[in-house]
């Protein structure tokens, strides 16, 4: 995500859609306030209000606003009761991430239609390098328009899109488009639009390092590319002298990369109020396993090693994993092995925080299945699919996983019994 307050979106010709893409290869998309359109595009009587999408309770932190929420000063970020505090009217909804997983995969694929060199970054923002798509889909700004007129069609979403000589000037780009806007930074005028940008729109800026820099004067990106590199690195470093100077200077020679596999794939709650029942610390265990499986469903993966996280109240934390025989992506098989590997750390305090993660992952499609002796070939993996399907057309709440409210296992004809 970009850092939109700093780079507020302007009129100047230099640095629009019309202007020159001439060796402008690289395009950063980011989507417009993804999880809050998602969100909106799946319950249309929304569109228009404030929606803010992250954890409802009190300790819960904003992961997404509309730009309707974003008028009263909610961020992503934020804790969810200063959110509510700016934004009372606003309509507060906890995050599906199956929902935004699929929205992604859908998009990532329009992406995919123009070019193979994309880079994800995130479910809702990448990098693409279009220099070979030139003969097929025209220069870059066209083909940014392409996308954008497709996103918007197909998926019923807007984004927008910086097109640069390099990723960290395309970023700022797509930062200053906002909201659904195309901004093209020529090559030959990039050092007019980083100079007079703030010292925090650059990568590797945190509040103490601009602190720093402001400190030493330097308030612009401009300042900071004149400033001798000796005075910077005796306040911030030699690497991070080094890395900023660079940047100052529109200088960034990385390569767009194609997208690699997750290396691993969670889900993690913070309870409300501290807990202790071993019921509820069970049915959580297992709502965030069918999570976790869900999401190792909708990307095509496996994972071979389970880890469960127990976060006390004194905010001591404790990891456990397993690395399992086959790989799976059956949430009911994960439950099995974080219960019992919860069952044995045997806390015995209350806890704050819980939290599943497969690792170890692989494509399920390239991953042979290997059932246990005895086991039927249909069960939880065929039960769970199902599940997903259902959650696609009614939403994941409303669904909610099968086995949290039965306990049943689907590959025997026995009396359902409470997880």
């Amino acid at each position: 995500m970009g850092r939109s307050q700093s780079l507020p979106r302007g009129g100047d010709p230099r640095f629009g859609p019309d202007a020159d893409d001439t060796g402008c290869p690289i395009l950063h998309v980011d989507m417009d306030a993804f999880y809050a359109s998602v969100e909106v595009r799946h319950r249309p009587e929304l569109r228009g209000r404030a929606v803010v999408v992250g954890g409802v309770g009190p300790r819960g932190v904003v992961s997404s606003a509309s730009y309707e929420a974003r008028r009263y000063g909610v961020r992503s970020a934020m804790p969810t009761m200063r959110a509510r505090a700016l934004c009372p009217h606003a309509v507060f909804l906890p995050p599906d991430f199956t929902r935004y997983t699929a929205a992604s995969r859908a998009v990532m694929q329009i992406f995919r239609d123009v070019t193979p060199l994309v880079e994800p970054l995130s479910l809702d923002e990448a990098f693409l390098d279009v220099a070979g798509a030139r003969r097929l889909f025209g220069p870059p700004a066209a083909i940014a328009r392409q996308i954008r007129a497709r996103v918007a069609e197909e998926q019923g979403l807007t984004c927008s899109v910086g097109v640069a000589p390099s990723k960290f000037v395309a970023k700022l780009g797509s930062t200053r488009a906002k909201p659904d806007g195309l901004l093209v930074i020529p090559a030959t005028r990039v050092l007019d639009f980083l100079h007079p940008l703030p010292v925090a729109a650059l990568w590797g800026v945190g509040e103490r390092s601009a602190e720093t820099l402001l400190r030493l004067g330097l308030r612009t990106v401009g300042d900071l590319a004149e400033a001798p590199v000796g005075m910077v690195r005796t306040a911030l470093g030699a690497a991070a002298a080094t890395h900023l100077h660079e940047l100052a200077w529109g200088r960034d020679p990385r390569r767009v990369r194609p997208e690699q596999a997750e290396k691993s794939i969670g889900a993690e709650v913070t309870f409300d109020v501290d807990v202790d029942d071993p019921t509820e610390i069970r049915r959580t265990l297992l709502a965030l396993a069918e999570k976790v499986g869900a999401r190792l469903r909708g990307a095509g993966q496996v994972g071979r090693t389970v880890s469960v996280k127990v976060r006390m109240a004194d905010f001591r934390t404790v990891t456990r994993s397993r690395t399992l025989d086959v790989p799976t992506d059956v949430a009911r098989e994960m439950f099995d092995t974080v219960w019992s590997l919860y069952t044995v750390l045997q806390p015995g305090e209350r806890i704050r925080l819980l939290g599943v993660r497969a690792e170890g992952l692989s494509a399920a499609d390239e991953t042979p299945r290997q059932l246990a002796l005895g086991a039927p070939e249909r069960g939880w993996r065929e039960a769970e699919v199902a599940a997903d399907a259902a959650a696609a057309r009614f939403g994941r709440s409303v669904i909610g996983p099968a086995s949290l409210l039965t306990g049943r296992d689907p590959r025997r004809n026995e009396n359902p019994t409470r997880p």
